[in-house]
């Protein structure tokens, strides 16, 4: 039997993409599925869905990037009645440019999504957990969260926290029935490099002329299968795909600083 079966289990971000495949695909294993973003429209279409194929989808509307967010979602939660079994901290977003080529407010607005909001989700609740017994959460991280990426500074060190702060509470909860895994996607189909390149029209038109639709890059449905069956493994992280694997792996063999080169001569070419 599944272990989603029957759990509650609240999605970020989950109005498209990684989100949005992971909320349908725990409809069908069973699970009953809070899904939260900004856009009112898009859970609307998302919670027909699954209830087209007989599962319960409640919508909380929250912008995330904003202060007091994650409180703001845990008290419109608790007040509809809703325990949380597992908790996905999926909502984030980055930016491709040079350092300076974004505003501080934005950037503000990246590390209080990617960071901030998630901290203080996990914050509030894992006490809530360990009264129940036991519990779960999936912090979306990157691959970016396993090295510096020049011309995305800001996001990949973001992301780099997300990884280091649920091994951290992953090891500090384990003996009290609450499982914690980093889920590290590599390119995926999704609207993240549109939202990374929507601050410039040259960006945008370097990253269309250097992509072809889907070339090299997983689903978000591949992922979500990846990061389900793996979290029901009880792994630490799974950075998904199997090239992106092997690319890792290669740049252990690789100093630092000629990974750092390497990855920044790729970025370069778009962001740069």
């Amino acid at each position: 039997m599944s272990i989603y079966r029957g759990k509650k289990v609240l999605i970020t971000g989950a109005s498209s993409g990684i989100g949005f495949a992971l909320a349908e695909e725990l409809a069908k294993r069973g699970s009953e599925v809070l899904i939260s973003a900004r856009s009112r429209d898009k859970l609307e279409t998302l919670a027909q869905k699954i209830e087209n194929i007989g599962g319960d989808a409640h919508i909380f509307v929250e912008d995330l990037s904003l202060p007091n967010s994650g409180s703001e979602l845990f008290d419109q939660i608790r007040s509809a009645g809703h325990s949380i079994d597992i908790l996905i901290n999926n909502a984030g977003y980055g930016r491709w440019g040079e350092f300076t080529s974004h505003e501080r407010d934005d950037y503000l607005k990246m590390v209080q999504l990617n960071i901030t909001t998630l901290t203080d989700l996990c914050h509030l609740y894992i006490p809530d957990m360990i009264t129940r017994g036991g519990g779960g959460i999936i912090n979306v991280g990157s691959m970016a969260s396993l090295s510096p990426i020049p011309y995305a500074s800001v996001y990949s060190s973001s992301k780099a926290y997300v990884l280091m702060f649920s091994e951290a509470i992953r090891y500090e909860y384990r003996d009290q029935g609450i499982k914690v895994m980093a889920l590290l996607p590599g390119g995926t189909e999704s609207e993240f490099a549109k939202v990374a390149t929507e601050k410039s029209e040259k960006l945008t038109e370097r990253y269309n002329k250097r992509s072809s639709a889907g070339e090299g890059m997983q689903t978000s449905h591949e992922v979500a299968l990846e990061c389900l069956d793996a979290f029901e493994r009880n792994k630490q992280y799974i950075l998904c795909g199997a090239k992106n694997r092997f690319l890792y792996m290669f740049a252990k063999f690789m100093s630092r600083q000629r990974v750092l080169e390497m990855i920044g001569g790729m970025f370069k070419k778009v962001a740069g």
